[in-house]
């Protein structure tokens, strides 16, 4: 159970990945917003460059300023980036509450899919602070806001597989994976079709079969590259460098190990570059004990 509890946080949001492009509010009500789109456009700028307190400060204006004058589109474009944001700040409680004008505290009526939306990084987030419960309480929130054709059906799958990985309950993941990931070229989703990738990879990891997550690993290796993910090509050189250390490939294991280290310094994320120092210095620590 150890390996199910390592392959934690391998999807959309969670650990802190860097998210994908923020929203931005989809039209303008007849008061045009144009302060609280400009406010938007500052905070997507400042999540580009990692700066976090600053995206935080612009979202909440630009939230705030949406529901000034009842923009339903800006509130749910701009609750869903503030949540983001506080989310890769470990501002748990912050980011939930950020979600309320499209939740509990909702005073508009908001389409089902902005509301699957937000059902949806609850999920996220229930997941990452391990509240397995509530997380699969507002998952299934999701799969029934979201219409069919639902545009969120890949990642509420990736989402029910992990909470399946982390349960131990390994074939279950792996069929959502399977069904995410079809759903994810079905709709052309390519970040979903990593985080499926990934899933499958780390369910594999957590079967003892090294080679098959290493397959499925460089798939989603290779896709979150080219979208530029750096907490997302992260995740995977760890994996990487667990399933080679599976398989007795200790060097390589070390050499996925440093890139995911070279890779998260470079992001400014400390918390991956100790995860992966940490990794290292085990791989060290295992051979001298030989």
């Amino acid at each position: 159970m150890r390996l199910v509890a390592a392959a934690a946080c391998v999807l959309l949001g969670a650990c802190a990945a860097r998210p994908p492009a923020p929203l931005a509010p989809s039209q303008a009500t007849a008061v045009q917003p144009t302060a609280a789109m400009e406010a938007n456009r500052r905070g997507e700028a400042s999540l580009r460059h990692g700066e976090l307190d600053g995206a935080a400060l612009h979202y909440r204006e630009a939230l705030r300023l949406s529901l000034a004058v009842e923009d339903a589109n800006g509130i749910a474009a701009n609750a869903v980036n503030l949540s983001i944001v506080y989310q890769r700040q470990g501002k748990y409680e912050e980011a939930r509450a950020s979600l309320s004008p499209l939740l509990e505290g909702a005073t508009l009526s908001h389409a089902p899919e902005r509301r699957a939306q937000a059902a949806l990084r609850r999920a996220v987030l229930d997941l990452e602070e391990r509240r397995h419960a509530r997380a699969s309480e507002w998952a299934e929130r999701a799969a029934t806001w979201c219409s069919e054709p639902c545009a969120l059906a890949a990642a509420i799958r990736n989402v029910k597989g992990q909470l399946a990985l982390e349960a131990g309950r390994l074939d279950e993941a792996a069929a959502s994976a399977r069904s995410a990931l079809a759903a994810g070229r079905a709709a052309g989703e390519v970040a979903e079709i990593a985080n499926a990738q990934r899933l499958l990879g780390m369910t594999a990891l957590a079967a003892g079969d090294g080679a098959a997550a290493h397959d499925r690993l460089r798939e989603a290796l290779t896709i979150d590259r080219d979208l530029g993910m750096p907490r997302k090509i992260h995740l995977d050189l760890i994996g990487l460098g667990r399933a080679s250390a599976l398989r007795g490939e200790r060097d390589l294991a070390r050499a996925y190990y440093e890139r995911a280290r070279v890779v998260s310094v470079a992001d400014r994320d400390a918390a991956g570059a100790a995860e992966a120092r940490a990794l290292i210095d085990a791989l060290g620590s295992t051979a001298g004990s030989r």
